[in-house]
Order: C-alpha cells, then sequence, then structure tokens
C-alpha cells in the first residue's frame, strides 16, 4: 500500500495532469514558441518533482526558479538548463572527447573537483556549505529514483504485452 501524500504518488499525480496537458495541446509554451513534445515532457517531469517536493529543498527552488525564467540562463552551450550527467565531455569545436589523465594533479585537488562537479551537479548547490551539498544531493538521488520509477511505471503500463 502506498502512502497517498507520499513523494512517489504526488509525484506520479501532478506529472500524469502535466502530460494529460501536453497531450492535449494545452501547454503553455514559453515566449510564445512551442516547445518539442520531448523537450516539453522533461520540464513536466522536473516540474511535477520539484512541485512534489515543495519549497523545503534548494535544488527543488532552483529547478522551479529555472522553469519559470525559461531557460533564459543557458548563455554557454556547455551548462544545461537541468542537471544532466555526462560520461564525457566534448572539446568545443572538434568534437573529440577529452580524458582526463590518470595522475592529474595532487589528490587535495582531485578532491576539490570532485566537489565542484557536484555542485553543478545538484541545482542550487553552487553556493552552498558542503555538508549540506551532501545532503541535499542525497535527496535529489532519491527524488530522482521515484521518477525513473514512477515514469517507468507508467511506460510499463501503456506498453502492450
Amino acid at each position: 500500500m502506498t502512502n497517498p501524500g507520499g513523494l512517489r504518488s504526488s509525484f506520479a499525480r501532478i506529472f500524469l495532469r502535466s502530460l494529460s496537458r501536453i497531450n492535449s495541446g494545452r501547454v503553455s509554451s514559453s515566449r510564445g514558441r512551442t516547445l518539442p513534445k520531448h523537450r516539453s515532457i522533461s520540464i513536466a517531469a522536473y516540474a511535477s518533482m520539484a512541485s512534489a517536493v515543495g519549497t523545503r529543498r534548494a535544488w527543488s527552488r532552483e529547478v522551479l526558479r529555472r522553469i519559470r525564467r525559461g531557460g533564459a540562463r543557458r548563455a554557454s552551450r556547455r551548462t544545461s538548463e537541468f542537471p544532466v550527467g555526462r560520461k564525457g565531455r566534448k572539446e568545443p569545436g572538434n568534437g573529440k572527447k577529452l580524458k582526463k589523465e590518470a595522475g592529474d594533479g595532487n589528490e587535495g585537488s582531485s578532491i576539490q573537483g570532485m566537489r565542484k562537479k557536484l555542485r553543478r551537479l545538484v541545482p542550487g548547490g553552487e553556493g552552498m556549505e558542503f555538508h549540506r551539498l551532501l545532503a541535499e544531493t542525497a535527496h535529489y538521488i532519491k527524488c530522482l529514483k521515484t521518477q525513473v520509477g514512477v515514469m517507468r511505471s507508467i511506460a510499463d503500463y501503456y506498453t502492450p504485452v
């Protein structure tokens, strides 16, 4: 039995309502232009998760703020409106992947580099103290797992056997 007020139920309810609006064509476009359907679904998934969590968490406040602004801050092509992990970065211009050399720098700079990467991955993590960033990261990962589980359940329900 699921908790009717739980994160999974709240996310599913809000996300299904958003999908219904997208499917019926009642999606409000950002700045007068229509978004591709896959982009609308992606934004709906993030907005639904952030809405289900509410403003208790810094990452959810940041996601909702980015959605309200319409992604206007996408100044550089390397930054994404919503956090998406990538296995390899491509070097601008020639499309070749950059590889980190083993033994680059010392161990201290490696840890600092990992902290910096974590701050970029978690929405709103840029100005946080590290111990709070770790707590936000744990909650964000939990929410992403919930998001994937709900979306997988929806796909399974609508996939013919």
